[in-house]
């Protein structure tokens, strides 16, 4: 697509009289050369496919190197119990965002968004809200054009990979486009959808990438539940009146500088961070000799 700043979504939605979903709707259209019929389309498919997905989550099946695999179900089974100190809604967030990272870990079917080590976080906010607040499916099609005009933004101005930039890129733009949408969704205005963007990734500043043996399962599945519960933490302040004091689009260019100075070491080489630890180590040495 063609933005490189949220601030020209913001003009373009100004000047066209149009919403911002609208606005990457278009986009879209015109950057693949599609009918706006066939790009939503496509979208649906997306849409379908997260919550099929999150239904395919099988709480018996490991990863293959046995480090992740059962989180989704553990969750679900401790807010059932009603116990959560984060409230019902919360807990189920954070089990779709398990379940998900685990699927993508087993080698399941995901959409990623924007990476496969960052898929939980999308589908655990917004499939959940869809289903505690009975939403329409054309409504959460267009908070994923909502999400995507984000993470296309983020994309062009900085980076999306955490071999890039670091898990900010990741998990951080994952949770800032889940940010976004869900303000969307909740009838939050663009200035509002902006703010929860760059609060959301502010959140996520200088988050290394560490994952152990270089598998995107340690610690990358239980980051995507960060990533969905600051996703929704930044869009109820925004939604509350609360505004970013540094304008989203320098909030991309600081991720971006943070991104280009981190040590090759925590983006994503498996050689820093947590992946650099002592039970890091131990890990893959039990790996390599079970090959």
């Amino acid at each position: 697509m063609s933005f490189t700043a949220m601030e020209d979504i913001r003009a373009y939605c100004e000047e066209e009289r149009v919403s911002f979903w609208e606005a990457i709707l278009i986009a879209d259209a015109d950057a693949r050369g599609v009918s706006k019929e066939k790009s939503i389309r496509l979208m649906n498919k997306m849409w379908l496919a997260m919550k099929e997905n999150l239904d395919n989550y099988d709480r018996t099946q490991y990863s293959r190197s046995h480090l992740v695999g059962p989180e989704g179900g553990l969750m679900a089974d401790y807010q059932e119990k009603g116990e959560s100190l984060c409230g019902d809604f919360m807990a189920k967030v954070m089990t779709g965002a398990l379940k998900m990272g685990c699927n993508n870990a087993c080698m399941k079917r995901i959409v990623a968004a924007p990476t496969a080590g960052a898929c939980g976080v999308l589908p655990a906010v917004l499939v959940t809200y869809y289903e505690e607040k009975q939403v329409s499916d054309d409504a959460m099609v267009e908070a994923l054009y909502v999400a995507a005009g984000v993470g296309d933004v983020i994309g062009n101005r900085a980076f999306l990979a955490g071999a890039m930039g670091g898990c900010q890129a990741e998990i951080g733009s994952a949770a800032a486009m889940a940010a976004a949408a869900i303000t969307y969704l909740k009838g939050g205005d663009i200035k509002q959808m902006m703010n929860a963007t760059a609060m959301a990734l502010k959140n996520m500043m200088g988050l290394v990438c560490d994952p152990v043996g270089g598998l995107v399962e340690v610690p990358c599945v239980k980051r995507n539940v960060a990533g969905a519960v600051n996703a929704l933490s930044a869009a109820d302040m925004a939604l509350a009146g609360i505004e970013s004091q540094i304008p989203v689009d320098q909030v991309i260019d600081a991720m971006k500088e943070v991104g280009d100075r981190m040590d090759v070491a925590f983006k994503e080489t498996g050689t820093g961070g947590v992946a650099g630890s002592e039970r890091a180590k131990e890990v893959m040495k039990n790996l390599q000799n079970r090959q």
